[in-house]
């Protein structure tokens, strides 16, 4: 009897558990989808540069089979990326 009842406590224990689990499950699910969206969201910017860095920047791009928009925007990534781990200086 004693060991039935300490089993069906550890199943209750389990099943909050369980629950939390599932709980903290969607607020990751949730998070994570807020932050594709905010991802998407693109702010767009006036860029003005001169004609010979528009044609390396577009041949380059047309080397990694990007657009020149987006091998502008990898080139800005990596740069931040490089610069928040030090390795930029």
């Amino acid at each position: 009897m004693e060991q039935e009842k300490k089993l069906e406590q550890k199943e209750r224990e389990l099943e909050k558990k369980l629950a939390r689990l599932q709980e903290m499950e969607k607020e990751i699910r949730e998070k994570e989808k807020s932050i594709k969206q905010s991802e998407k969201a693109r702010k767009q910017i006036i860029l003005r540069i001169t004609p010979s860095l528009w044609e390396e920047i577009a041949r380059w791009a047309e080397e990694d089979f990007r657009s020149i928009n987006g091998q502008i925007e990898y080139l800005l990534t990596e740069c931040v990326r490089k610069r928040k781990s030090g390795s930029g200086k």
